[in-house]
């Protein structure tokens, strides 16, 4: 039994299937903690929307901790200065997280948590959180790591917890208000209760035509998990979600109808992309320097002398001149989502018809979605712009998307009522010619040895994987998706 423990909450602001807290529950005294770390409010791909979501769900998990017996702190400032000055107050001798797979900063600031910890001789124990394996020695055998991970049951939510005698001040849990800050946009609500009732309701109903939902933002609004922002705050666990999916699949084999075979179909397709959303943290998790630079280095310099500011402007104000580019973009600047395919045709449209580098508008973008999780956004960001060397260039027309998506013009006139006036501009770029001058660039670096070379170096550092062994896959192991499946991820639906 330790003595002193420490709960360092990040990205999991749960008491269901959570390690740390299951750890602490054994210990003879433990206390939660948050840091609000000036160096992410300061990153640029923070919002004040990540905030109010993560402030939210805090006020609800003191609450719930507290009923549990422990205090859960809260304390602005940088790691591990703010370890330091708690620690002379609670002389903790175990520091306990969950692993975390995040930007750059968060990389920089782990390894100075550590080199303290290890000054100290505190033992800092840290717990997988989704799916990611670390260290991992080659893509060999990950599906069926992942598959293992998932199919253990989740830890119950703890029942008592030791807290302490110390006294220590909580902290106030600050609004944006209080910090100074501008108010966040309008968010769904956060925490754990919210995720749980996020879950049932999709799970229950609303996923019932996922597949037919999906693509449509007209549709995708309700039609949609809407779990992302609760997976990239861990306020429910991925493992939560499989379970709960594959449950709800059991019963729906049970009833055996036709009815409840259609809505299973639709909980597989769903459960398919759960499975991606770890598969591209991984990648993150294996190359951290991919968040700046490009996975296949072939592709250096394709861009980044051709950034237009004004071009750039257009494209994140909404004022392209595409009605559907610029509708899907006023949405997702008011709400802070916008399904999955409407991310890409932004991605698609800013990287190939406008050359801009997926760099400048990938921060940008982190700023708009509420769900931001560095793992799957900067790989998203690079397969989209090409410059992976491995996934099927995809140059998404706005106009065909347009027809295909919202063909009575209800989206666009929602979020786009300039349209059709004089006071809407015209195109920026002629589609047509931009995106055969994109298409004629990157097969020209393509084509190049080197760049062959280094594709098959990528693929197999990060592509995905057929089971090679012989034991059989399990039903719910879902088959390798194709490129616009894969995409979905950009919202963790």
């Amino acid at each position: 039994m330790t003595d002193l423990a420490l709960v360092w909450f990040k990205r999991d602001l749960r008491c269901t299937d959570h390690a740390p807290l299951a750890a602490a529950a054994r210990c003879r005294s433990a206390v939660g903690l948050y840091v609000l770390e000036d160096e992410w409010l300061g990153a640029p791909e923070w919002d004040p929307q990540h905030w109010e979501f993560i402030r939210q769900s805090l006020l609800e998990l003191r609450d719930n901790l507290a009923a549990r017996g422990m205090p859960l702190l809260l304390r602005r400032g940088a790691m591990p200065l703010v370890l330091a000055q708690l620690w002379r107050d609670y002389p903790f001798t175990e520091l306990l997280s969950h692993e975390e797979t995040g930007s750059a900063w968060t990389y920089a600031r782990d390894r100075r948590v550590a080199a303290w910890c290890r000054e100290r001789g505190i033992a800092w124990r840290q717990w997988p959180q989704f799916g990611v394996v670390r260290p991992l020695a080659q893509r060999d055998g990950w599906a069926e790591a992942w598959e293992r991970f998932m199919a253990r049951p989740p830890l119950a939510a703890v029942g008592q917890l030791p807290g302490t005698t110390t006294p220590l001040d909580g902290g106030d849990i600050p609004s944006l208000d209080a910090l100074g800050l501008p108010a966040a946009r309008p968010i769904p609500p956060a925490g754990e209760a919210a995720a749980t009732r996020t879950l049932e309701s999709f799970i229950a109903e609303r996923g019932s035509r996922y597949l037919h939902t999906l693509s449509s933002p007209l549709l995708a609004e309700r039609g949609c998990s809407r779990l992302s922002a609760h997976l990239a705050y861990g306020t429910v666990s991925m493992r939560q979600v499989v379970q709960r999916t594959r449950q709800r699949l059991r019963e729906l084999r049970k009833e055996g109808s036709a009815e409840a075979g259609e809505r299973a179909r639709h909980l597989r397709g769903f459960l398919s992309r759960l499975h991606w959303h770890c598969h591209f943290i991984q990648k993150l998790e294996d190359e951290p320097a991919s968040e700046f630079h490009n996975f296949s280095r072939s592709y250096d310099g394709l861009r980044e002398d051709d950034w237009s500011e004004e071009r750039f402007l257009a494209w994140a104000e909404g004022r392209t001149g595409f009605p559907f580019v610029d509708a899907c973009m006023r949405c997702l600047r008011a709400t802070g989502w916008i399904n999955f395919r409407m991310r890409a045709m932004l991605v698609s449209f800013a990287s190939y018809h406008l050359w801009l580098h997926w760099r400048g508008t990938g921060l940008f973008l982190a700023r708009q979605f509420l769900d931001f999780e560095p793992g799957i956004h900067w790989s998203q960001m690079q397969m989209q712009s090409g410059t992976t060397g491995i996934n099927t260039l995809r140059i998404y027309s706005p106009n065909k998307q347009w027809a295909d998506q919202d063909p009575r013009g209800e989206f666009v006139r929602r979020w786009l009522p300039e349209w059709g006036s004089p006071d809407y501009p015209p195109p920026i770029v002629d589609e047509q010619r931009a995106a055969r001058i994109a298409k004629e660039r990157i097969w020209a670096r393509r084509r190049q040895p080197e760049a062959r070379a280094e594709a098959r170096q990528v693929l197999e550092r990060h592509g995905s994987r057929k089971d090679r062994s012989r034991t059989p896959r399990p039903k719910a192991q879902p088959q390798p998706p194709t490129t616009t499946e894969q995409l979905e991820l950009f919202a963790g639906e």
